[in-house]
């Protein structure tokens, strides 16, 4: 019995070879890139279709299959194919047989298919003695022609850039990667049930804005032609939905692209997904029971579990009771000096130093702290952790603590030792927002959203907000090792 497949030859003598016969079909008439087939049932309603009728004592209704050859096993007067589909792998037999297989004349012609060609294939279904469910060919078509070998079945395709370029080729070959973009299709969608079942409603807004605004970040600009203007890709969702709020749509979400024009590592891409949701009449508290909500809707309805293992091997546990502790309190056990916050800045710069921490000499006294939080606290919250209570230069848009205006009502969420999703209470006074967007610009006063500032004057009622990284969610939920596993053209140098 021979196999064939995956071969280790020079690839431009296997071009010229599938080319060859190409040419020969094309000589003979045939066509190679058929414009259509009649696919009836996937690999997985075959199996579903055959299983069923054995389980009642009947015979399996004849299918039409059609798939990419992944396997091929010759044996002199039939072959087994293994043909995969979205829904996953199939094997099929093939004889020459006149009765019960497609007949010697078009057998001929079938053993010069290669790996990697499409074909479609009708034929009935039995289990062969392996207790493998097969069809039985009657009759193949070559739907699309492969000039091109596949990576070596059994080394696979393990180098990451040929990954991440030839995304195609990884999703060929690699199982773990199909399953892994199913997921994270199956999330999104998830995602979406789950808002809708508490009436949310889903809209979509500019993705090319005047300002940059929403967060701090450096943003990719254009120029659009028609009216001779600089435009940014927008960095966040957050001003239009808030004006969604103000136009009396109580609940609204959006999960889109952000671009912004910063570094590339295991958990950021200058491009990224985001879902950002609004509910009026809540605050950071009802943001904070929405996410252990949703995680655990999740879980259950699209990954089955609550216990992940992480890229370096930890158990990461999502079901019971949340860890909650405030950014204050981080940064005492962290540096391990109850007097931090009574400190300089210039002290605060030479205790960094001795804890190794790097940070540039010109930064501010809050984030100089923000430094020791980003290095020294985040990537040791494995475990589901709420941050609450931060300093309010850190983020702009949220309200401030009634108790100690130093701080504003936010938490972020930490999980595997990454920011999945910050949440707010957030700002509806207009004259505090314009204080803060102020302070946040300093003297480039043109970043100040001042139509926002304007939609605020009308009245916007009081608001939880919170945006979720779905790249970064899809990394914890499909146990990924990076942000690049889980997008299918991530950017590379």
């Amino acid at each position: 019995m021979l196999f064939f497949g995956f071969a280790m030859e020079d690839e431009n003598t296997l071009f010229a070879i599938r080319k060859e016969k190409f040419d020969n079909l094309c000589q003979q008439g045939k066509n190679p890139f058929q414009a259509n087939f009649k696919q009836k049932h996937t690999s997985q309603k075959v199996i579903e279709l055959f299983t069923n009728a054995e389980k009642n004592g009947k015979d399996c209704e004849k299918v039409a299959v059609a798939g990419r050859i992944i396997a091929f096993r010759l044996m002199g007067k039939a072959s087994f194919l293994k043909l995969l589909d979205q829904k996953g792998t199939l094997q099929v037999y093939v004889s020459n047989n006149e009765d019960t297989g497609i007949g010697l004349e078009s057998y001929t012609e079938f053993k010069k298919l290669d790996i990697g060609d499409f074909v479609g294939v009708e034929g009935d279904v039995f289990r062969t003695s392996t207790g493998e469910i097969t069809v039985r060919a009657r009759s193949y078509t070559l739907v699309s022609k492969s000039f091109r070998s596949l990576p070596d079945k059994f080394h696979g395709l393990n180098n990451p850039d040929t990954i991440y370029r030839q995304r195609y080729l990884d999703l060929i070959v690699n199982k773990d990667s199909r399953e892994r973009f199913f997921k994270r299709s199956n999330i999104i969608k998830g995602i979406r049930e789950f808002l809708w079942n508490r009436d949310f409603v889903e809209v979509e807004t500019p993705m090319l804005q005047d300002i940059a605004g929403g967060a701090a970040a450096r943003p990719f600009t254009t120029h659009m032609n028609a009216l001779n203007r600089e435009f940014y890709l927008r960095i966040s969702l957050e001003l239009y939905l808030k004006r969604m709020l103000i136009g009396g749509y109580d609940r609204v979400f959006e999960i889109g692209r952000n671009f912004r024009n910063e570094g590339l590592s295991r958990r950021h891409n200058p491009e990224f997904t985001m879902i950002e949701l609004y509910q009026a009449y809540s605050d950071y508290r009802g943001m904070m029971q929405l996410i252990y909500d949703l995680i655990q809707y999740l879980c259950v309805k699209v990954i089955g579990k609550t216990s992940l293992t992480s890229y370096t091997g930890q158990t990461i546990e999502l079901s019971g009771a949340w860890k909650e502790i405030t950014y204050t309190q981080c940064i005492l056990d962290a540096t391990k000096d109850p007097q931090w916050f009574s400190h300089s800045r210039e002290e605060k710069l030479q205790a960094c130093k001795a804890l190794e921490i790097e940070v540039n000499s010109e930064a501010e006294d809050f984030e100089v702290t923000n430094n020791v939080f980003e290095k020294c606290v985040a990537p040791n919250l494995i475990q589901p952790t709420y941050v609450t209570q931060l300093p309010k230069e850190l983020c702009p848009l949220a309200k401030l603590n009634p108790k100690d205006p130093r701080y504003i009502d936010v938490f972020e969420l930490y999980i595997n030792g990454q920011e999945i999703a910050p949440a707010y209470s957030e700002q509806n006074d207009p004259f505090v927002q314009r204080e803060m967007f102020e302070a946040q610009a300093g003297e480039e006063t043109q970043k100040v959203d001042n139509d926002f500032l304007m939609a605020l004057e009308y009245g916007m009622p009081p608001a939880g907000g919170m945006g979720i990284g779905i790249d970064r969610l899809c990394i914890l939920l499909t146990e990924a090792d990076n942000i690049r596993d889980t997008l299918l053209y991530p950017t590379l140098k």
